[in-house]
């Protein structure tokens, strides 16, 4: 007990703190309950229906879990993208990375056939312009995980140049093409909202992850590794981007098809995409770690067999 004291005792020094006045405080603090750690209460309290259809619920209860899922990715991300770490823990981060991705991709079942048909095409009319598309953490996954440069389309990248500014470069990134027509250079509300409040945010980001990037990073990690550490580390990469951009995506694809397509007529989405060309990982291309594929995997990136 002593040698544990003396370590807390240590460790307040070394950050600045008075350890007698901590301990002292210690004896005030009360046990924690598990309702109050976790906040469950709080929690519960977060699903708000815009409409009396029960199953809006589940469709607002799903898109939560989702954001929380990709908060563990962000988490992850942040330490492989800013912090020097070993080898081996880089892989198990990434490792983690594709178990969080598995849970999103598993997930859509809860979805696809866990909601009635009718009501979700009832009450999702009362969503527009809301989104998934307008998820600020998808967002910013993409530029911690890869050069801002692969998130624009391929005809459009002989634009860029090298006095092209990042600012500039946010203006073509693939994802516009779900609210911003070229030919009449107007963006639907869906978009713009977005941009409205999260572009000085993206900007900011892109910034930041210019040199930090995951793709960046693991090309400067890669050449100081054994041949069995290089093994691992490249089977986790393409792991996650092949899960995370083509899998994902498919079960999101098949989920809207079944509420939007499945009945005879198409319908259009609540931030008024072309949802079908939008979500398909065959037309976006949405590749992070391009030089890890094969010239032929990468022509048939997300093709359906």
């Amino acid at each position: 007990m002593e040698n544990i004291l003396q370590e807390i005792k240590d460790k307040l020094i070394a950050n600045g703190q008075d350890p007698e006045n901590y301990l002292k405080g210690l004896k005030h603090n009360r046990a924690i309950n598990y309702w109050e750690y976790v906040m469950v209460d709080t929690l519960l309290t977060l699903q708000n229906p815009r409409t009396d259809f029960k199953d809006e619920t589940i469709f607002i209860v799903y898109h939560q879990i989702t954001e929380l899922v990709l908060k563990l990715i962000r988490h992850e991300l942040d330490q492989l993208c800013l912090s020097e770490m070993q080898p081996s823990l880089f892989v198990e981060k990434l490792n983690r990375m594709v178990r969080y991705t598995d849970l999103l991709c598993s997930s859509f079942s809860i979805m696809n056939q866990g909601m009635s048909y009718e009501d979700y095409n009832q009450f999702r009319l009362s969503l527009s312009p809301a989104s998934g598309f307008q998820s600020a953490q998808f967002r910013f996954i993409e530029l911690m995980c890869t050069d801002i440069d692969l998130l624009i389309p391929a005809y459009l990248r002989n634009r860029v140049t090298t006095e092209t500014t990042i600012e500039e470069k946010f203006s073509m990134l693939y994802w516009q093409e779900a609210g911003f027509n070229r030919e009449t250079n107007k963006k639907n509300k869906t978009l713009s909202d977005f941009e409205q409040k999260y572009l000085p945010l993206f900007v900011q980001s892109a910034h930041t992850m210019k040199t930090h990037n995951l793709n960046n990073r693991y090309k400067l990690i890669l050449p100081k590794l054994n041949e069995t550490e290089q093994k691992s580390f490249i089977e986790a990469l393409r792991n996650f981007d092949r899960k995370y951009n083509i899998e994902w995506p498919m079960v999101h694809l098949e989920t809207a098809r079944t509420y939007l397509k499945s009945k005879g007529e198409t319908k259009t989405a609540t931030g008024g995409s072309h949802w079908e060309k939008y979500l398909h990982p065959a037309f976006q291309k949405r590749i992070y770690f391009p030089d890890l594929w094969s010239a032929t995997e990468l022509e048939n990136w997300g093709v359906e067999k």
